[in-house]
């Protein structure tokens, strides 16, 4: 087993750097393959001032996300390798101002036919691996200048630490003294993202009625006796529940619990009999679609919703569910 597959995504650090380190190499080839004389880690720098105007390394370093170091040292070697002009600010004269030089920009378009082939070869290389990693990588450095890893390590510890002195997340069935919970769970997040719709209130307001005398189920997270998570379970046709009003507690987000909730919701619908789990949601609810994704539902054509904010509708054939944790 590769070491990284056994150590798992804490490595994620180690691992991208490795894949850089050998595209970087690949990279290195392929300007010796074309003949352009550059290296790979110039092509930034160069572009960012392909068009002939004069930069600092300071706007440089800006544009192109690279440190001003890392930029310094680029600039230092381009210019020995006559690429580039550098000279002193006039106004401030702590300040470089670069440009390409006359070889500099007489490379520029043999190096536009390179960058076009590479494109095309990386997209047929993520074509081949089944997965946008372009897009990932994007989304993951948003997620990350929202909030940075450290953080989010620490949210971790801090509720490891906390989980330490609680009672045990159990999942039970719905009783009367849960309806106010979810009620208001699933408020919450409803009101937060979108709006109350007439359904919602049919279902919220008697679950006794809409949900459970239809034959369906609710399940509630507990740990000791407080409800921190809420799934419901509706018929929807022949060997079918609909997964639905499914939300966990404000403050309780980010443990898991959406996730054991909805394993648990899987397991209970397959021990009913049915042969199916469909769900109908919206894709700006980033988290739930992974995590529906991950548990094996796919997206299908459902007809029409009852719900203005659906967008997406998924199923899950129950013959094909990840199997369930213990709660």
């Amino acid at each position: 087993m590769d070491f990284y597959e056994r150590i798992g995504v804490a490595a994620l650090g180690s691992r991208v750097r490795r894949l850089g380190e050998r595209l970087a190499e690949d990279a290195a080839q392929v300007c010796d393959y074309y003949g352009s004389g550059t290296e790979p880690r110039w092509f930034p720098v160069v572009m960012a001032l392909a068009d002939g105007a004069e930069r600092s390394v300071t706007q440089v370093a800006q544009e192109i996300g690279h440190s001003h170091v890392s930029v310094s040292q680029i600039v230092r070697a381009m210019t020995k390798s006559g690429w580039l002009t550098q000279r002193r600010g006039v106004e401030d004269g702590r300040t470089t101002l670069v440009a390409l030089s006359a070889k500099g920009r007489r490379a520029v378009p043999k190096l536009r036919n390179q960058i076009a082939d590479v494109q095309a070869a990386v997209e047929r290389l993520l074509g081949e691996s089944g997965h946008d990693l372009w897009a990932a990588v994007a989304a993951c450095e948003r997620a990350l200048d929202a909030r940075d890893l450290k953080q989010r390590v620490a949210r971790v510890r801090e509720v490891r630490t906390k989980r330490a002195g609680r009672p045990a997340l159990r999942v039970v069935d719905f009783a009367p003294r849960f309806a106010k919970a979810f009620r208001e769970i699933n408020l919450a997040w409803i009101e937060r993202h979108f709006g109350v719709e007439e359904s919602d209130r049919r279902q919220l307001d008697h679950p006794q009625v809409e949900i459970l005398d239809r034959g369906g189920h609710i399940l509630v997270a507990v740990e000791g006796r407080t409800p921190l998570g809420v799934v419901a379970l509706v018929p929807h046709g022949e060997g079918c529940f609909e997964l639905a009003k499914m939300g966990v507690a404000p403050d309780a987000q980010g443990r898991g619990i959406g996730e054991t909730l909805l394993r648990a919701a899987i397991e209970r619908a397959r021990a009913s009999g049915a042969e199916r789990v469909y769900l109908e949601s919206n894709t700006s609810l980033e988290s739930a679609i992974r995590l529906y994704r991950r548990l094996g539902f796919n997206v299908v054509d459902g007809g029409a919703s009852p719900y203005c904010r659906c967008n997406i509708q998924m199923e899950l054939r129950l013959e094909s569910a990840a199997p369930a944790r213990s709660v």
